[in-house]
């Protein structure tokens, strides 16, 4: 895997600034990233995004996935072009439509069928298949890994469930990602708001080598003193 290089500028205790250099320019940290979730940020067109100083957009894998379809993205020359957003793009995998969308959705080893909340058409989504329309037919410059994020709060045992399954589908997504030289790979840590398991995820990502890591199952009910303290004892494992 080939990181995007990342060099912080400033430093003050535990917060700093930096710029992640990315094929389609820079993204300045710490990055406010405007939802774009089926290709577009509600409200505003793409240059007034722009305008506002934002240097990166997030679109979802879900949603483009029913519509306008992996495949018909791909025909058109991804959601850059379809979007006309040429700045960098990052893809949430459709981990969170697992926790969002429960009641649409069956969850097994091996992946996730949904139900269509549009049409009511059943959708596979496996770790490569979510690399699949993030890498090669959205063409996002960033994509997660396809997780399992559990709503809390949650018995520790589900939470646990939840930490293994989303490490042997991290594994899957590098597999299927391979070495590509202007797309990265995020790894998701998960682990409710229990320590130890937070740091058996984090651990076992970093020993496993991806090209950034994204904290996810937080802000998912678990309350804000709470989330910040998970916060603070996982960010240093990273």
């Amino acid at each position: 895997m080939t990181a995007f290089p990342f060099q912080v500028h400033a430093e003050e205790g535990a917060a700093r600034t930096g710029v992640l250099s990315t094929p389609r320019g820079d993204i300045r940290t710490p990055a406010f990233m405007p939802v774009g979730t089926a290709g577009t940020v509600k409200g505003l067109t793409v240059d007034q995004v722009a305008a506002t100083g934002a240097d990166i957009i997030l679109g979802n894998t879900y949603h483009l996935m029913l519509r306008p379809g992996g495949e018909r993205l791909k025909r058109l020359g991804g959601l850059h072009r379809f979007m006309r957003w040429e700045k960098p793009i990052l893809t949430d995998s459709g981990g969170y439509q697992v926790m969002s969308l429960a009641q649409l959705r069956k969850l097994d080893a091996d992946g996730v069928t949904f139900r269509s909340h549009i049409d009511g058409g059943e959708h596979r989504l496996t770790p490569e298949r979510a690399i699949e329309l993030q890498a090669d037919q959205i063409g996002a410059d960033i994509a997660m890994q396809l997780d399992e994020c559990p709503a809390l709060p949650a018995p520790r045992d589900a939470v646990r469930r939840a930490v293994e399954l989303s490490l042997s589908w991290a594994e899957r997504c590098k597999r299927a990602f391979g070495v590509r030289e202007t797309q990265n790979l995020f790894a998701i840590v998960q682990g409710g708001i229990d320590p130890d398991l937070r740091r058996l995820s984090a651990e076992a990502l970093v020993r496993e080598g991806f090209d950034g890591y994204a904290i996810g199952g937080l802000a998912v009910g678990e309350g804000h003193a709470e989330m910040l303290a998970t916060l603070d004892v996982t960010v240093p494992l990273l």
